[in-house]
């Protein structure tokens, strides 16, 4: 009987190797990616007031990411806007509430909305077509889109059109219908 144990520990210690190096590359990058993004401002803290106030429409599901502008690959590293989490997604007449666990959470402001569809996807997460909202705003002037799941398919469109109400309209208005 030939005795493999040799050549089991060489495999078993490359292996090793092989892993802790794919993993340092991806902390080196993702490091490299937050430096090179230190220009991006940081979101809205959310006013303590909107945490006790009743939402227009909100649903529980899933953070996907934030992205620069429509490039859905192109995920933003800083402030922890890259991390997916499970969150809750609520919609006020002062903007969109993102209540994120194990992250910060955040406001988009009624403001600083451009536009909200569906979306089959983005960095961190693919789905169905028209599975994902997508909400394009402005963040310290910058657009970037920031994609949620509905944990509930039916709370996708209902939250969708909420959001739709409160984005401003070219007059500087909004777009909700009296």
């Amino acid at each position: 009987m030939n005795d493999y144990s040799a050549e089991y520990t060489l495999i078993g210690t490359l292996t090793a190797i092989t892993v802790i190096a794919i993993v340092a590359l991806m902390w080196w990058g993702w490091r490299n990616r937050k430096r090179r993004q230190q220009d991006i401002a940081a979101p809205v803290p959310v006013p303590a007031g909107l945490l006790e106030a009743t939402p227009l429409a909100g649903a529980e599901g899933m953070y996907v990411s934030t992205v620069r502008d429509r490039s859905y690959l192109d995920r933003i590293a800083v402030h922890g806007l890259g991390l997916r989490t499970n969150a809750r997604l609520e919609v006020h007449p002062d903007g969109v509430v993102v209540l994120r666990e194990g992250s910060g959470n955040f406001l988009i402001p009624a403001a600083d909305l451009v536009e909200v569809g569906l979306d089959s996807g983005m960095s961190g997460k693919f789905v169905e077509s028209g599975g994902l909202i997508v909400v394009t705003w402005l963040l310290g002037g910058q657009e970037v889109t920031t994609g949620f799941r509905t944990r509930a398919a039916g709370d996708r469109d209902p939250l969708r059109s909420a959001i739709e109400s409160i984005v401003p309209d070219h007059d500087g208005g909004s777009r909700a219908a009296a």
